[in-house]
């Protein structure tokens, strides 16, 4: 038998061991290729979205690559450190060093090679339906089947690369101990867990740093780099010193810990979590980042949609007073035409708004309108009109999404305008006239009051922003590509930048639409990204119980001899794995629901907690499948040692 047989025969044997990591390692391949297909598709490039989607493909294929390498080194080394007791075999009978560095390696490659054609041959059965359901989510033009050469070679070639390099890599983690060292492999005796007192202090301390900077820094790019590296470490030190900490308080609780077979599963947990911190930490900062993408794209998604529902005018047509009023009838003109000939009925309004900082840097800011104007829409809109002001009065009226980003109901204002002071008691309203101006929010005054503060100081005269909202009595629900509304707002749209308009149009259906589709993109691409980190935190998860198997095998087997029945063995052996497979979820659940409320606040995105339990919820039930599975192996192997 030749020494390529021999390594081949030792993963046929060993089939068992390697089916979770080639599984895995052939779903990763499958992916990549898969993005590749749709990347090189000839009519991707002619697509009204192809450079977006292109750019999108590309950054979902480079995460799946970083993530295979990493992935596959981590498994590697596991394995090595499942099979010591076998490399001291070979060794006792004459192997040298050099030859197990070659088995080793024509074993990877072996495994690698089997994972590409499997993931290609996978990656082109399911190409015509990952074609089909991805034009259909991003709402393009169906693309056709062809025949993915470039896809193939690019694919081939950088899993093969990624291989040869983690099989060269991978010959560092072979120590050189003694024989009786391998031998014993990985049944030496644990030393007891210790947690220390100061690396557990300085996990809280990274951990409360992270949330601070979060709250008083959301947006800002130093900010969030410095939350994300205190959050990391924190997280680490939290398996690695406070979960040890944890697990010494509850084995002082003589009450519950000498309660049936308690013992057993909280002594046997804290080793299990000590041995396994850097695994639970890598798993649950793969799960966090997986459910903070997929839990912003949700509440973008959703935020997208509400923002559409709240905005009752179709188009709107805006100009300063220093434009030409001749250009403006003109285009206004051509608007109302394109809206006869796509058979639309409209009604039209003209506004004209005040704009107003209310702070210096002008994140917080209103704009001013005349009552009668106000009465003019609302009565449109079948909605309340302002009622009776007096001079010092006024309405500030907020759409929903302005109403929920505000820090309470303002009783009055102070405005400054041409240097002369202004007072008004204040009638809160939330309403969906607002939704005229980009903040959301209009301070509505008398008429008489309106006419003072534009004219103001004739030296500085105030500039006012005209608007000609148009309102499609008809249209209800969300608008689909082949609307009226949405192909009209389309076209419109391409006016603004143009030289030759004096005006600027804003259109609520392409805004939805542009917006609708860019997320659906990401959101279709983070849903196989995530996809992937589910099954190889299992597969990381499943690595771990497998080469922890023979010592839990030995160990349930004495306890067997001494009185310990089957079910005792499963409910204790259940409770282990189920900690194992579920704290890392609740954690980075957790961490989503720290991380993205800032954010997403920051972002007028109100609604944090229900996107980030959803994805949860998906990961939770996924990761439901993997635990099943797991523990049914795990037990059956178990239930062969029991007497």
């Amino acid at each position: 038998m030749s020494f390529p047989q021999f390594a081949f025969n030792n993963v046929r044997r060993n089939a068992r061991q390697y089916f979770a990591y080639l599984l895995s390692s052939s779903f990763m391949v499958m992916i990549f290729f898969t993005y590749a297909v749709f990347i090189y598709h000839p009519a991707i490039e002619n697509s009204p979205m192809g450079a977006m989607t292109r750019t999108g493909m590309t950054i979902a294929t480079v995460i799946v690559y970083v993530f295979a390498f990493l992935f596959v080194l981590y498994s590697i080394s596991v394995f090595l450190k499942s099979r010591n007791r076998e490399f001291g075999i070979l060794t006792i009978l004459g192997a040298e060093a050099k030859q197990i560095n070659w088995l080793i390696f024509l074993e990877n490659i072996l495994i690698g090679a089997i994972a590409i054609v499997t993931g290609i041959a996978s990656g082109m059965l399911l190409s015509k339906v990952f074609l089909l359901i991805s034009t259909k989510v991003i709402d393009m033009d169906e693309l056709p089947f062809y025949w993915p050469v470039k896809a193939m070679l690019l694919t081939a070639g950088a899993f093969a690369a990624l291989f040869l390099v983690i099989s060269l890599f991978t010959l560092l983690f072979i120590r050189k101990n003694q024989v009786l060292e391998l031998l014993k492999g990985t049944s030496k005796p644990k030393t007891e867990p210790k947690a220390n007192l100061f690396l557990a202090l300085l996990g809280v301390v990274l951990l409360t740093i992270g949330f601070t900077v979060l709250r008083v820094k959301a947006l800002d790019p130093a900010g969030l780099i410095i939350a994300a590296a205190t959050g990391i470490m924190g997280t680490y030190f939290f398996y690695s010193q406070l979960s040890v900490w944890i697990v010494r308080m509850l084995q002082r609780n003589r009450r519950t810990t000498w309660k049936g077979t308690n013992l057993l599963w909280i002594s046997e947990m804290s080793y299990k979590i000590k041995d396994n911190a850097r695994m639970l930490f890598l798993v649950t900062v793969v799960v966090a980042l997986a459910s903070m993408s997929t839990g912003f794209v949700l509440a973008m998604q959703q935020s997208i949609k509400s923002v559409y529902l709240d905005n009752p005018y179709a188009l709107s047509y805006s100009y300063y007073n220093n434009d030409d009023e001749t250009k403006v009838q003109d285009e206004l003109a051509l608007i109302e035409n394109r809206l006869q000939i796509e058979g639309l009925e409209y009604k039209r309004a003209e506004v004209g708004t005040i704009y107003y900082r209310l702070s210096a840097n002008g994140e917080d800011s209103l704009h001013i309108m005349p009552q009668s104007q106000y009465d003019r829409l609302a009565a449109m809109l079948n909605t309340k009109p302002a009622g009776t002001l007096g001079e010092n009065e006024a309405l500030l009226a907020e759409t929903p999404n302005a109403a929920k980003k505000s820090k309470g109901k303002l009783t009055e204002a102070d405005i400054e305008l041409s240097g002369q002071p202004y007072s008004f008691i204040l009638e809160n309203r939330t309403d969906r006239i607002a939704a005229l101006v980009y903040s959301g929010r209009l301070l509505v005054v008398t008429d008489t009051m309106f006419e003072e503060l534009k004219g103001g100081n004739k030296a500085n005269k105030i500039s006012v922003n005209h608007t000609y909202p148009f309102i499609l009595p008809d249209s209800q629900g969300l608008p689909e590509k082949d609307d009226p509304e949405t192909k009209l707002g389309l076209e419109l749209s391409e006016w603004n930048g143009s030289a030759i308009r004096e005006g600027y149009i804003e259109s609520r259906a392409e805004n939805y639409y542009v917006n609708k589709q860019g997320f659906s993109l990401f959101s279709f691409i983070g849903v196989f990204v995530a996809l992937i980190f589910s099954i190889s935190t299992a597969s990381f998860l499943y690595f771990k119980l497998h080469t922890e198997l023979s010592a839990d095998q030995a160990m349930y087997r004495s306890l067997s001899k001494i009185g310990l029945s089957a079910r005792e063995m499963n409910i204790s052996a259940t409770i282990q794995i189920a900690v194992l497979f579920f704290i890392p979820l609740l954690v980075a659940a957790l961490q989503s629901l720290v991380v993205l409320d800032p954010i997403l606040g920051y972002l007028d995105v109100p609604n944090v907690n229900g996107p980030v339990m959803a994805a949860s919820s998906a990961f939770l039930a996924a990761q439901m499948i993997y635990f099943l599975i797991a523990r049914a192996r795990y037990i059956k192997s178990v239930n062969r040692m029991m007497v």
